[in-house]
């Protein structure tokens, strides 16, 4: 069975991602995995502060246990839900849990709705797109999970075979039975559609999937590629951190940040 990996902090961004998250597993049968990681908050007034580690255990799986049950009873107790709790650096622990879990994807939110949250949520969700290994989906406030009928997958089309994780894009198109949209964004006079989409590249890798290419011209590639998402109804959006011209260009630029943060649309980042 497919498992999903929810990670959470029961903020208002990271519930309303659970719930997507339990939507979603219930649409390619999957369970689900909560997972929280707290640390032991240090404090550095002069007076003392005594911390109780099993208070806040406790009141960390209490809240689990809350959560767990609210997502089984929306679910009318079809969804399998598990729980698992953590002590330490967050980015270490979700890793830690990726490796034990295997999950088919990690979902969290991508941003919080107050000025703290957004700092300290906005900056994990930054940090797990980048160096997580599993799947990741972010999902943006308020973004409820509806039928996914249309995949975007923000590449370059140079390199295809190199840079496209193509056994996941395939797995992830057919459980949904979505469509697959293929966004290429860069100066349009080295744009040649011939050789992009000529046998052994493209269409030859991907062809199974009948993917439509697009091919983007805007200075401001993150919003080109938001504006496209939202005006052709894109219901999740793919990103390659790290293993791509594009999206290097992103990272090094600091847009990857906004795109992950601003985007109306869910991100999955897949690392190849």
């Amino acid at each position: 069975m497919k498992t999903i990996l929810v990670a959470t902090d029961f903020s208002p961004a990271a519930l309303n991602a659970a719930n997507y998250a339990a939507s979603m597993a219930l649409a390619i049968n999957a369970g689900i995995v909560l997972l929280h990681v707290y640390q032991i908050p240090v404090s550095y007034s002069e007076v003392a502060v005594a911390v109780n580690e099993e208070d806040m255990t406790e009141n960390v799986e209490k809240a689990m246990s809350e959560l767990k049950e609210e997502l089984i009873r929306k679910s009318d107790g079809k969804l399998n839900v598990e729980t698992e709790v953590r002590m330490g650096i967050f980015s270490y622990g979700l890793q830690l849990a990726c490796d034990n879990v295997q999950p088919y994807a990690v979902i969290m939110g991508s941003q919080g709705t107050s000025p703290a949250e957004r700092l300290i949520f906005g900056s994990h969700t930054v940090l797990a797109v980048q160096y997580l290994k599993c799947p990741l989906i972010t999902v943006p406030v308020g973004v409820a999970f509806k039928t996914i009928k249309k995949i975007g997958l923000a590449c370059d089309f140079d390199k295809v075979l190199d840079t496209v994780p193509v056994r996941e894009i395939k797995m992830l198109v057919n459980d949904l039975n979505a469509e697959l949209h293929v966004l290429n964004s860069g100066k349009k006079e080295v744009f040649n559609p011939n050789i992009v989409l000529g046998p052994g590249l493209l269409t030859e890798v991907l062809a199974p999937l009948k993917p439509q290419c697009h091919f983007i011209t805007n200075e401001n590639t993150d919003e080109a590629i938001m504006d496209f998402a939202e005006k052709n109804e894109i219901d999740l959006l793919v990103v390659l951190p790290k293993r791509h011209n594009m999206l290097d260009k992103l990272i090094h630029k600091s847009h990857t940040r906004q795109l992950v943060l601003h985007s109306h649309v869910p991100v999955m980042a897949i690392h190849n």
